[in-house]
């Protein structure tokens, strides 16, 4: 392979003001990611604590092999909702008896754990990621159920979740409940539904209706333990395998459980991983504040890929698409990367062929964005750009190697798609907190609306005031703007969260090192490619 060199110059003043805007925007992200680590807040906190309960994230802690990642997932989900940061729920991918899993923690501190609309997007996220990558899926359950106010957002979508526990058992996926509280209504189907299930003593209390809802329903007076407490389940009904003394004993069972699954990767391990040549830490400077500057995607691909070695594919026709090879932790990619904004019939078809090629070969596609979109006017439509950039959609489309995208900069309108975003089901999604992603840019939108508002005014006979015309596109140009930013799109979990570039290997490395728990087939076949 060729290492690839660098020109990027630290101290030049372009990047100077590329990192300070950076590192401005990873302290909004910092301030945001801050909201979800409080959960409920220091008052349900110390509630918790003081029923001699550990905290979501401490519970995976100690689930996790001592010093071992985790790829936490959907961090922002809710962002901007009425409802708190996080969905009072965590997720993410570990390592558990150096078996990789996905895990799924109500946080109880936030209203008990109950579930919001966000919380069922976020969960049914990770829960797709256990399918696709074939990977354990370990519940840590406390849980009110539906957060009953928001039932109607809640209810009808919510159902997948528990279709999707049965599905994940019928693939031969392992599903693991470990009950450390309530797990009530709706969240007694999570260990109702599981394959093993653990209960912690005079602790876990499992029921579909709780005693006033019994008593309300049928008049029967009850207590929790008699109606559906551990010992009870593990007793009588026969709903706990295992009945643990205290969490940190439900815990160790957990680890043990998944010891036991005889859970083994498929294909040969990675081959051994070099560090780049050029410094990681440089990512922060790359991407200009501006999205209308461009830059060159090689120099990011020169501080994550190993040894900073890549091998080009037809580096000079369709020059505003890098493709090519390398390897990333030791995986063999093959990688698409923007390196200009608009793309054209030839980026189209070199990357319609080289997914091909891809697949051919049953290597991951790893996805770098920073597009505005493909090429329009009519040159370019006489020229053929509708069925080439259909062309590439289709082969991303239909491709089924594993797909890693990750949003840089711009990613706008069909090039997204093209370019594998989060409709076209990438194994994992991630932006940097210079992405923007929408149908079209906020001035382009907003001049498109006030060009059709003219021409309908005029068409009836009407004035159109320039005054009302600048007040209409600001207001949208605002609008788009900020929908089109990462705390928004994250908040709606159309991303798996908005990372430091100065982590990209890593977090790469770690979903690159997730898919693998699945077998890497090419597709046999791929739709008619309009010639």
């Amino acid at each position: 392979m060729t290492a690839l060199p660098s020109r990027l110059d630290p101290a030049s003043p372009a990047y100077t003001a590329a990192r300070e805007a950076m590192l401005a925007k990873l302290a909004e992200i910092d301030a945001e990611h801050a909201k979800a680590l409080a959960g409920g807040g220091p008052k349900y906190t110390e509630r918790h604590r003081s029923r001699g309960k550990l905290l979501a994230r401490e519970r995976i802690e100690l689930l996790l092999d001592p010093d071992a990642p985790f790829l936490e997932l959907s961090p922002l989900a809710a962002w901007g909702s009425d409802y708190p940061v996080g969905a009072s729920v965590v997720t993410g991918v570990g390592v558990v008896e150096g078996v990789e899993c996905v895990v799924v923690a109500n946080d109880p501190t936030v209203r008990g754990g109950a579930s919001n609309p966000w919380t069922g997007r976020k969960t049914v996220r990770a829960m797709e990621i256990a399918e696709q990558n074939r990977m354990p899926l370990v519940n840590l359950v406390e849980s009110g159920g539906a957060d009953l106010p928001g039932q109607s957002e809640i209810f009808i979508p919510g159902g997948r979740l528990f279709r999707d526990l049965t599905r994940l058992s019928a693939a031969g996926i392992p599903t693991i409940a470990l009950v450390f509280g309530n797990s009530t209504a709706g969240g007694a189907y999570v260990p109702g539904m599981s394959d093993h299930v653990v209960m912690v003593r005079e602790r876990s209390k499992v029921f579909l209706g709780g005693p006033p809802l019994v008593k309300m329903a049928t008049g029967e007076e009850s207590d929790d333990e008699s109606l559906g407490g551990a010992e009870m389940h593990a007793r009588v009904s026969g709903l706990a395998d295992h009945l643990a003394d205290d969490e940190y004993d439900a815990l160790r069972i957990g680890r043990r459980i998944v010891a036991r699954l005889n859970h083994r990767k498929p294909g040969p391990a990675p081959a051994r991983s070099a560090e780049p040549l050029h410094d990681p830490e440089e990512l922060a400077g790359i991407v200009p504040d501006d999205l209308r500057t461009p830059f060159d995607p090689r120099e990011v691909l020169a501080r994550i890929l190993d040894g900073s070695e890549f091998d080009a594919f037809k580096p000079a026709y369709g020059a505003g698409l890098v493709t090519g090879w390398g390897r990333l932790h030791g995986h063999p990619v093959g990688v698409l990367a923007n390196a200009q904004g608009v793309l054209f019939s030839e980026e189209s078809q070199k990357a319609a062929q080289f997914i091909q090629l891809a697949n051919r070969a049953r290597t991951p596609l790893l996805f770098l964005h920073n597009t505005t979109g493909y090429m329009v006017g009519k040159k370019y439509e006489q020229g053929g750009i509708v069925k080439h950039g259909a062309m590439m959609i289709n082969a991303v489309a239909n491709s089924t190697v594993p797909h890693l995208s990750v949003l840089m900069g711009a990613s706008y309108g069909a090039g997204h798609y093209g370019m594998c975003g989060r409709a076209y089901d990438p194994r994992f999604l991630f932006s940097w907190p210079s992405a923007k992603s929408a149908v079209m840019g906020p001035k382009q939108l907003a001049g498109v609306l006030s060009i059709v508002a003219r021409a309908s005014a005029q068409a009836k006979g009407r004035a159109y005031a320039d005054e009302d015309d600048a007040a209409m596109r600001e207001a949208v140009e605002r609008q788009i703007e900020a929908e089109s930013l990462p705390l928004f799109l994250s908040g709606r979990v159309y991303d798996d969260g908005v990372i430091d570039p100065r982590d990209t290997r890593t977090v790469l490395g770690l979903c690159l090192s997730a898919v693998h728990n699945a077998p890497v087939r090419g597709a046999d076949g791929f739709g008619v490619f309009r010639m």
